[in-house]
Formats: structure tokens, C-alpha cells, sequence
């Protein structure tokens, strides 16, 4: 039997539908399926909530990064052998890439899966208006379906079923739960969003909590039985696993931690045997090809990261010997001078890249960004390209024009700069690379690592 997909989308950002999504993910566990969950968009927080609860790592649909076929391979790969699909919406549900079109968006990703969505209302401040709000997404887009309706936040069981009768009485979707407001149960949140689940905020006590809270606030077998069998591609989006060329270390604790599990799935299928290690802990540097350095929060951890002068020391010593390094965001940021943090403090960091990172909570860039390669670097050729995004509260010192640039990034809301810092074969960006909008990106590292072996 195929396996149900059921889309969980807000009508707005803050509405509480991770939340309510991690708590179904952890009721429908205790019944004893296996669910696999998917995020929309460009975001690692919540797959690695996703990945606490179920086990199996969350992967993200994007359609801007990734297109149509992507997704449909992605979800089709990995929910296989589920007996439920359950895909976490971004934002609200018919926000994406620009205010005219669904590119991006959660609509799109549901529209493309046949999926039926489940829509989140915070109905926090109002009864009766509930049912415009969900009248409003029914008729917005007639090639969406919506096929059931959460109340989030309700004051008690009267404002419950207000809730309930004004959207049975006026739609079509199905009012299916409704949750008191209990803000003990909220996941704790910092600057770039939620605290990571690499911190431990989803303890056992608290996943108990939320699973018996919707499964007293929601009817589970009537959200199972809206779902829609997942569609089978007959493709694969990821080729079979080959023989391991190269070791390539990845870094992952508190500070590193936002990887696309589909990027770690494709370096593993080029050919790399991955290992997983801590800047701020780990002693020594493995003993490895390549490094990969993902994004997270160095700047919260910059006192361990550069009490560790050991590693720094030896990252260093690894990119003069012209060893591979790719870094992302967070990665630039270790592999600078130093980082201020948000208290002004200066922590030394690896030294590769002559700049020092500054803290700027007011200034966040958060967009969509197409890459071209200027340059040959460890993750592709000249001419190459693929896209990403960007995502961050900090800024760079300018860094000297005689450390060459391999990008050429244009972001979706405008301008073109030279970017991806290339020094020997240590590239660093802001720019956080979905590999499935390029399949030679992961190739081409393992490759890179492979030929610096050679040299």
C-alpha cells in the first residue's frame, strides 16, 4: 500500500505549524508508523525537529532551488517505505519567491504532490472570523485543495466550538482540531528562528506533552484518511551508493549544523564516506580528503570554538597543504579572523580568510540566490551553476580584492556581486548551495578531494 501525503501550511509565519506538525509527527510514532517528514523550503531548523522525533532525516522541497521533478523525486525516494508523508509548509501557505506567483511557496509543493493541505489558524484573537480566514485560502487558488482546518490557540472549549461551527457552517475544508493556548509547549526561539534541536530544547518530557495534547485536540483518523497516495515517479533522485573514494569530514555539533540532508545523500553517492566531527570538542582533525564546514551558530560558541586553538591550528595547516574545504555561512565565519559577537567581544577564529565577521542583529539578509561560477573551484567549473540561498545577521570587513572571487551571485531581489572566496582550494560563501539544483556539485568535490590526493 503506498504510503498518504498530508501538507501542513499556515496561514501565516508564528502561527505555531511546527509545532503542530512535530506533535503529529510524534502521536503518529506512538501508534507505531513510520513517518517521513519534509520541509518546504530553505530552512534547517525544523527538519532537524523532524529528524529528533521520527528518526530518519527530514529533507527539504524547494521548487525555486530545485524544481518540480526534484521534488516529486525527493518525496517519492525517501517516503517509500512510510506508511505517511508529512510535509511542513514554509511561511504562509501561498508565500514565496515574490507577491504574484506561487514559486516557492507551500501551495506549489502541494499542488504539485495532488496533496490535500491541512491549514493552521492561530485563532488566538477571533471565533467566527476563523471561517473568512479559512474561506479566504479555499478560494484563493481553485487548484489547491484545502482539506482540513487546525485551530491553534484557542482560549478554551466554548471559543473550540465557535471555531469549529463557523468553518463547518462555511467551508468546504474540515474543522478537525482545535488546540487550547499553552505556551509551555511553545520550542523556544533566538535570532535566525527557533533553537536548534542540536540544543535539546524537544526533550522526551516535552515530545510526551505535545503528542498527548493533539491527540486529544485533533482527530487523527480523519487527518489520515484525507491523505492522498504518493505518487510514484519511477525515477531517483539520488543514483546508488558507490564505492567510497575519499573521506570527507563534515562538521557537526552546536555550532555546525545546517546541512541539506539531500547534499550529504549526494556526496555519499559520488563516492564519499562521510564523517561527522566537532570544531569546538574534537582534540584532533580526522584523518580525511576533504573538509565541509555547513552553517549554524559559531557565533554563539565563538569562546569554545577559538579556545580550541589545537583544530583551528590544524584547519589551517589543512588548507596551506591545498586540501579541499568547502564552507557555508557559518563555515566563512570560522574560517575568518576572528568573529565579534553580539556582546562586541573579538574571538580569534581560523585565520584563512583575511576578514573579521561582525555581529548585526538589525541587518538580516535573507533572499534567493543564483550563482555562476567564475572561476574553477573544489565544487565546480567556470561557467557552472546552481542556486542557493542566504540567510544571516552578520557582515564581513572587506575582504582585500587579491583574494579571488569564484561566484557571481545575483539575488532574487536584485544586484549581482563577486562572491565565493577562493584561497588555494578553501572555497567560502555566504551562500548556502542546495546540491540537487546542480548534480555535478557533489561530484566535483569528491573529485577535488581525489585530485588533491593525486597532486
Amino acid at each position: 500500500m503506498k504510503p498518504g501525503v498530508l501538507v501542513i501550511a499556515g496561514v501565516a509565519s508564528g502561527v505555531g505549524k511546527t509545532t503542530v506538525t512535530v506533535s503529529l509527527l510524534e502521536a503518529f510514532r506512538r501508534r507505531g508508523l513510520t513517518v517521513q517528514a519534509f520541509k518546504v523550503g530553505p530552512d534547517f531548523i525544523d527538519p532537524g525537529f523532524h529528524e529528533v522525533v521520527t528518526g530518519r532525516p527530514s529533507y527539504n522541497l524547494d521548487g525555486w532551488m530545485c524544481g518540480r521533478e526534484q521534488v516529486l523525486d525527493t518525496v517519492a525516494d525517501h517516503a517509500a517505505d512510510a506508511d505517511l508523508a508529512l510535509v511542513e509548509g514554509v511561511m504562509g501557505c501561498f508565500d514565496g519567491v515574490d507577491g504574484t506567483s506561487d514559486e516557492g511557496s507551500t501551495a506549489q509543493i502541494a499542488k504539485w504532490l495532488g496533496s490535500p493541505v491541512v491549514l493552521v489558524i492561530d485563532a488566538s484573537s477571533h471565533s467566527r472570523s476563523a471561517a473568512a480566514v479559512a474561506l479566504g485560502f479555499e478560494r484563493f487558488d481553485p487548484g489547491l485543495r484545502i482539506g482540513a482546518v487546525i485551530a491553534n490557540r484557542v482560549g478554551g472549549e466554548v471559543h473550540a466550538q465557535w471555531v469549529r461551527d463557523s468553518i463547518a457552517a462555511s467551508c468546504r475544508a474540515v474543522p478537525i482540531g482545535a488546540i487550547v493556548r499553552d505556551e509551555t509547549l511553545t520550542l523556544p526561539e533566538r535570532h535566525l528562528g527557533l533553537v536548534t534541536a542540536a540544543e535539546g530544547p524537544l526533550t522526551p518530557a516535552l515530545r510526551r506533552r505535545l503528542a498527548e495534547t493533539i491527540e486529544r485536540s485533533v482527530d487523527l483518523d480523519a487527518l489520515i484518511a484525507i491523505a492522498v497516495p504518493l505518487r510514484d515517479t519511477g525515477r531517483r533522485s539520488v543514483a546508488e551508493l558507490q564505492r567510497p573514494r575519499v573521506r570527507i569530514a563534515v562538521a557537526r555539533d552546536t555550532a555546525f549544523q545546517f546541512y541539506y540532508a539531500e547534499n550529504l545523500d549526494r556526496l555519499r553517492a559520488a563516492g564519499a564516506e562521510l564523517c561527522f566531527w566537532s570544531p569546538q570538542a574534537d582534540a584532533v582533525l580526522p584523518d580525511v580528503d576533504g573538509l565541509y564546514f555547513g552553517g549554524g551558530y559559531p557565533e554563539l560558541h565563538a569562546r569554545e570554538l577559538s579556545a580550541n586553538v589545537a583544530i583551528r591550528e590544524a584547519v589551517r595547516k589543512f588548507a596551506d597543504a591545498g586540501k579541499p574545504i568547502y564552507a557555508e555561512c557559518g563555515g566563512l565565519m570560522y574560517l575568518a579572523e576572528a568573529i565579534e559577537d553580539l556582546e562586541g567581544v573579538i574571538h580569534p577564529m581560523v585565520g584563512l580568510l583575511p576578514t573579521t565577521v561582525h555581529m548585526r542583529p538589525g541587518r538580516l539578509t535573507l533572499d534567493y540566490t543564483d550563482v555562476v561560477f567564475t572561476a574553477d573551484a573544489p565544487i565546480g567549473r567556470a561557467g557552472s551553476t546552481a542556486r542557493g540561498h542566504e540567510f544571516h545577521y552578520s557582515s564581513l570587513d572587506p575582504v582585500p580584492d587579491s583574494v579571488p572571487r569564484a561566484y557571481r551571485i545575483s539575488r532574487r531581489r536584485g544586484g549581482e556581486r563577486a562572491e565565493g572566496y577562493l584561497i588555494g582550494r578553501a572555497l567560502m560563501s555566504y551562500v548556502h548551495l542546495h546540491f540537487a539544483s546542480n548534480p555535478d556539485i557533489a561530484r566535483s568535490l569528491v573529485d577535488s578531494c581525489v585530485g588533491a590526493r593525486c597532486s
